[in-house]
């Protein structure tokens, strides 16, 4: 959720705190490659999971999950462009030796490219998570692991007093291009001017730390994304960010996330049969916990729960 930028060596520096490299157009590696990946899998394979996996699947041993490695803590690209460390790499990981296979990950540029490459059959899915909205699901399965909120990363002592959506007009707010929080923003803007009000600024960024810096830098008053993320970056600023507008609904309702496939993949069930499993064992929650997410868990996994609201 995403212009002018500031020095290099300010950008640079931002990137590194945020433990994000920049995204390449897009590289490839499989979890297990650098000394920073997940440990490896203490799961067996589950032959009866294994079965139901379609046929390339099983003869290729792998499933090449894409991401666009700017989504902390759930997924966080290495500087080298092909590692790839947060929840989404760890469970990936369980994941992957309970189904019987390698979970491969490549990294592309933005949410509108992991959509299409999977639409297109380049990639088998996304376990991002991401964004589960009843209009992604008209070309999109998916199977929901995680519960969201959405808030404002802003800079400490909140200058601009945000305490929720409504108290963005005349303000400057960046998002990740392409994003659910970008709409949503665009359409408080439109409510501002037709309430004789400002127009929101918004500053659209193709990746986290981007957006992020906007903030540090001055050039936007605040972030508007997924609280999971923004608590890492928060915790990242040295004093410098804090959160605001926590606990307000912010244009939203109860938000899903979750694993991304094409519609009707013979994947869907498998993976959230897999997931559950691990929820189940309480792998999920070590997981969850070990990155801070443990606030966002779910108890069940899920296919398409944003349209059973």
């Amino acid at each position: 959720m995403r212009k002018t930028h500031a020095a290099g060596a300010v950008m640079a520096g931002a990137l590194l705190l945020a433990g994000c490299g920049a995204n390449p157009t897009e590289s490839q590696g499989a979890v297990g490659d650098t000394p920073s990946a997940p440990a490896a899998a203490s799961h067996a394979k589950d032959q009866a999971l294994f079965d139901r996996l379609p046929d390339k699947v099983k003869t290729a041993g792998k499933l090449v999950s894409v991401n666009n490695g700017s989504f902390p803590p759930y997924e966080i690209a290495g500087t080298d462009g092909k590692s790839l460390t947060g929840v989404a790499a760890d469970l990936s990981e369980e994941l992957g030796g309970l189904l019987g296979v390698k979970i491969e990950h490549v990294t592309v540029d933005g949410l509108p490219s992991q959509l299409t490459g999977i639409a297109a059959g380049r990639y088998d899915l996304a376990l991002g998570p991401v964004g589960d909205f009843p209009d992604r699901q008209a070309a999109n399965d998916f199977v929901d692991w995680v519960q969201e909120f959405v808030v404002f990363a802003v800079p400490k002592g909140n200058p601009n007093k945000i305490q929720s959506i409504a108290d963005t007009c005349g303000l400057r707010i960046s998002v990740m291009a392409g994003g659910s929080a970008e709409k949503v923003i665009k359409a408080q803007s439109d409510t501002c001017v037709k309430d004789g009000k400002k127009k929101v600024e918004v500053q659209s960024y193709k990746d986290q730390p981007t957006s992020i810096l906007a903030v540090r830098s001055h050039r936007a008053d605040a972030f508007f994304s997924s609280q999971a993320p923004l608590t890492y970056f928060v915790k990242q600023s040295g004093g410098e960010l804090e959160l605001a507008a926590t606990g307000k609904p912010n244009g939203f309702d109860t938000l899903y996330q979750g694993a991304v496939v094409a519609k009707d993949s013979p994947l869907r069930d498998v993976l959230k049969d897999g997931i559950q499993k691990l929820i189940d064992d309480g792998t999920y929650e070590k997981v969850m916990t070990k990155w801070g997410t443990n606030g966002n868990m779910l108890k069940q996994a899920g296919v398409n729960l944003a349209a059973k609201q």
